[in-house]
């Protein structure tokens, strides 16, 4: 299994939530979902109730809840975007036609439009209550933000499973926003085995999680996320992200590790997911005391 497909992570889609701002203050004048030829993606309600409840609507504010942008309304209605493997959230360009699948339409706004694109169609547009809201990503069912937890929940959340932790950070009732490429990028930064259990790792190795945790995807945001070998994520202006350029292991099995440079990266499958690590530094029973330094 590749390591060069992977569902757009927290560092993909708070570059698309931070890409669309200017929607905000934008009046929705219409909506439209484009079907071609190609598998429909998932849009809630039907057409006629989504459009009668957003149009004419002001969007109040653009967030994001682990893997989803969220378009808030005036109303108090959201639009749930979540782009699962190949979607994106667009302003302009988008990559071809064929695989436009919702456009809405703006007025009072710098832009014309926002687009959602989507190759292969896994993605989804819901428009949901702050009931529905509550009900569908609610705490009971979406763990804390990777980038708002502090090491104690990390911990409290996670250190009783048996699970591998590279398995555990996918969880996404435990924790959101973490997949399969960034963990295996925060696990190598600290310096933990992917394949230790979760509950017999120390305090001192949640902590270097933790810290890798909030040094690796803030380093990823900054470069606009990574754009892997199939070429699918953009940036809202339909722009390659920079962070595929810094992975230390990530699709990297067989070159050197970075960090020691006395090792290559080996590649192995957890739960039918490649897993990338450096056996030097992430030895099972060896701990180390400092975070892996940066390419």
């Amino acid at each position: 299994m590749s390591g060069g497909l992977t569902v757009p992570e927290l560092p993909e889609v708070e570059t698309m939530r931070r890409g669309i701002l200017e929607i905000v203050g934008a009046r929705i004048a219409g909506v439209e979902q484009l079907i071609g030829t190609h598998k429909p993606i998932t849009v809630r309600p039907q057409a006629a109730v989504f459009r009668r409840r957003i149009v004419g609507q002001t969007i109040v504010d653009v967030g994001r809840m682990g893997k989803r942008v969220i378009v808030s309304l005036s109303s108090g209605d959201v639009i749930v975007l979540e782009p699962r493997m190949t979607g994106l959230v667009l302003l302009a360009d988008p990559p071809n036609v064929e695989h436009l699948r919702l456009r809405i339409d703006l007025q009072d706004s710098t832009v014309p439009h926002l687009w959602f694109w989507d190759r292969r169609g896994l993605g989804s547009v819901e428009l949901l209550s702050p009931k529905e809201l509550g009900d569908r990503l609610g705490p009971d069912r979406l763990g804390p933000d990777a980038l708002q937890v502090d090491p104690g929940q990390l911990r409290e959340r996670l250190g009783a499973s048996r699970r591998a932790i590279k398995v555990a950070l996918l969880d996404q009732r435990a924790l959101a926003g973490v997949g399969n490429l960034y963990a295996s990028e925060i696990l190598h930064t600290a310096g933990v085995h992917p394949e230790k259990r979760c509950d017999r790792m120390s305090r001192a190795q949640w902590e270097r999680i933790h810290q890798a945790m909030e040094t690796v995807l803030r380093e990823a945001i900054e470069h606009e996320g990574s754009t892997l070998s199939d070429g699918t994520y953009r940036n809202a202006l339909n722009q390659t992200g920079g962070y595929q350029n810094l992975h230390r292991v990530y699709d990297c099995e067989g070159e050197l590790c970075p960090s020691c440079e006395a090792a290559r990266v080996l590649r192995i499958v957890q739960c039918q997911r490649s897993t990338f690590y450096c056996p030097h530094c992430q030895t099972k029973g060896v701990r180390r005391s400092a975070v892996g330094k940066p390419r």
